[in-house]
C-alpha cells in the first residue's frame, strides 16, 4: 500500500522475453488520474557496463500510462517512442559502445522501475539475440576465421554471409538473429580476429571466395542462395565481392555501403598509412578513390572541428571525377538484387550519395534485379537493429583510435534501426522467393 492508501502501481511488458528486434508494449496500470510516474530502465551491457534511462509520465484518466501512446513529460527521449526507453539508454560511470554480451547466446535483461507516489512496481525486458534451438559454431578451416549460426531444423536454409566494417573482428550478433529468421549466417571476420591481421590493408579478395565456395559446398544453402551482409567497409566489400564473384552470390545488402573502392583509411597498417590499397585481387590493389587524386585531402576531417567527422575529407575527394571513376565499383556486374541503407546524417562517408550512386549505375546498366535503397533521415552510420541504445555517436576508432562522430540523433537512429532492419528482413524474402522460382523455372526449362 503507497501514500493515501493506494495500491501499487503494476508494471507490464508484453512479451516479457522475446527476440531483440521484437517490439514490446509497456503499460503502467494503478495510478490516480493525472499522477506522475518515473519509469527507470536499466540493462547490463558488454563487458558488466550498466546503461540506464529514465522518463517520467502523466498518467491518463484511467491512471494508465503506455509507452506506446504517452510521450514522457521530461526524461532521456522526447515523444511518443513506444521502445524509447530502451534506445535512450547511456553507459553509467565509464564510457562504453558495446551493446552486447561476449556470449551472443546469454539475452540482455533490462530491468523496469515504474516509481509513482511512494510505491514501485518492477518488471524485467529480456532481449535474445539467439531464438530456441539456434546453434553456434566456430569456424577455423583453410584459412577462414568466423562463426556460423544454424537456424533450428535439417534444413536446406538460405544462407547469408555477415561483414564488419573497420572496426573489424566478427559480427556475432547479427549473425545470430539472422539465424534466429531462418538463414544459415556466417559471421566471416577479415582482420582484428584470431589468426588474422590486425589491419585491413592489402586485404585480399580471394579470401572472401574461399569464404562464399565453402558456403555453397558445406552448407548446401536452400536454392543455392547464398546473400551477402556487410556495413560501412563491409557495405563497400559486399557491392565489390557481388561484382567480383558474381556466380557465388545471390543477393547483396550494403548497410551505409561506399560506391567506389576506398583506400585502408581509418584501419590501415600503420606502416602502410591510409592511403594504402585496402583489397587485392590478384596480389595486386585495386585502384582506390585517394590514388592520384587531385582534389582529396584530409584537412576537413584532421583539422576540423570536433567531434570530427570523416565525411568531410571523403567529399573533397570526391570532387575529382576522373579519381571517382578509376575506383567505382562495377556493380552492374551483380546477378541479384540489391539492398542499400544509408543516413542522410552519415559522420563516416557519405552513405546516401554513395547508395544513389549505386541506385543509378545499376538503372542505367538496366540491372534485370530489384534495387531498394532505404535512407533514413537525420540518421547516421550506426545503423544496427531494433531497440538496442543509439546515444553514442563519438567514439574513438577500434584501430586507429582517432575521436569521431558517426552522425545523426538518438531518435534518428533508432528510426534507422527499426526501419532498416524490418526493410532488410522483407527484402531477403523477396529475393529467396526469386531465387527459388528462377531455380524452379530452370528444372522445368526442356533440354
Amino acid at each position: 500500500m503507497r501514500q493515501g492508501g493506494l495500491q501499487e502501481p503494476v508494471l507490464e511488458v508484453t512479451p516479457a522475453d522475446a527476440l531483440i528486434d521484437q517490439p514490446r508494449r509497456i503499460v503502467v496500470h494503478g495510478l490516480r488520474a493525472g499522477e506522475h510516474v518515473t519509469l527507470t530502465a536499466q540493462t547490463t551491457r558488454g563487458r558488466g557496463v550498466v546503461w540506464a534511462s529514465q522518463a517520467v509520465f502523466a498518467a491518463d484518466g484511467d491512471g494508465t500510462v503506455d509507452l506506446g501512446r504517452d510521450a514522457p513529460l521530461s526524461g532521456s527521449y522526447a515523444g511518443v517512442a513506444p521502445m524509447g526507453l530502451l534506445w535512450s539508454q547511456c553507459p553509467l560511470d565509464v564510457p562504453s559502445r558495446e551493446l552486447f554480451h561476449a556470449d551472443t547466446t546469454e539475452p540482455l535483461r533490462t530491468q523496469l522501475v515504474a516509481e509513482a507516489g511512494g510505491g514501485e512496481a518492477r518488471a524485467e525486458l529480456v532481449q535474445r539475440l539467439a531464438a530456441s534451438g539456434v546453434t553456434r559454431q566456430e569456424l577455423r578451416e583453410d584459412g577462414l576465421v568466423g562463426t556460423l549460426y544454424l537456424p533450428p531444423g535439417p534444413g536446406p536454409h538460405p544462407a547469408v554471409m555477415i561483414l564488419n566494417g573497420s572496426g573489424g573482428g566478427i559480427n556475432e550478433p547479427r549473425a545470430a538473429l539472422y539465424a534466429s529468421h531462418g538463414y544459415a549466417a556466417l559471421a566471416l571476420a577479415y582482420f582484428k580476429a584470431p589468426g588474422l591481421s590486425d589491419y585491413i590493408s592489402n586485404t585480399p579478395l580471394e579470401y572472401f571466395e574461399r569464404g562464399l565456395r565453402w558456403m555453397h559446398a558445406r552448407l548446401r544453402p536452400a536454392h543455392g542462395f547464398v546473400a551477402l551482409s556487410g556495413q560501412s567497409r563491409g557495405g563497400e566489400l559486399v557491392l565489390l565481392l557481388g561484382a567480383t564473384f558474381p556466380e557465388l552470390v545471390s543477393a547483396v545488402v550494403g548497410y551505409v555501403p561506399g560506391a567506389v573502392v576506398h583506400s585502408a583509411q581509418n584501419a590501415a597498417d600503420p606502416a602502410i598509412g591510409r592511403e594504402g590499397a585496402a583489397w587485392l585481387l590478384g596480389g595486386k590493389p585495386l585502384p582506390h578513390l585517394w590514388e592520384h587524386n587531385r582534389t582529396a585531402t584530409w584537412a576537413p576531417y584532421d583539422e576540423g572541428p570536433a567531434p570530427h567527422r570523416h565525411e568531410r575529407a571523403i567529399l573533397t575527394a570526391l570532387q575529382d571525377p576522373d579519381a571517382v571513376e578509376r575506383a567505382r565499383i562495377a556493380v552492374e556486374r551483380i546477378r541479384g538484387p540489391v539492398m542499400l541503407l544509408s543516413g542522410t546524417d552519415d559522420g563516416s562517408w557519405p552513405s546516401s550519395l554513395y547508395s544513389r550512386m549505386v541506385a543509378e549505375r545499376l538503372a542505367a546498366h538496366g540491372h534485370p534485379h530489384e534495387v531498394a535503397h532505404l535512407d533514413f533521415a537525420a540518421a547516421g552510420h550506426a545503423i544496427l537493429f531494433p531497440y538496442v541504445p543509439t546515444t553514442q555517436m563519438v567514439y574513438a576508432h577500434p584501430v586507429s583510435g582517432r575521436i569521431s562522430t558517426t552522425g545523426g540523433t538518438p531518435a534518428a537512429n533508432a528510426a534507422a534501426d527499426e526501419g532498416s532492419w524490418s526493410g532488410v528482413h522483407a527484402f531477403l524474402v523477396r529475393a529467396v522467393a526469386a531465387k527459388a522460382a528462377a531455380a524452379s523455372s530452370s528444372t522445368r526449362r526442356p533440354a
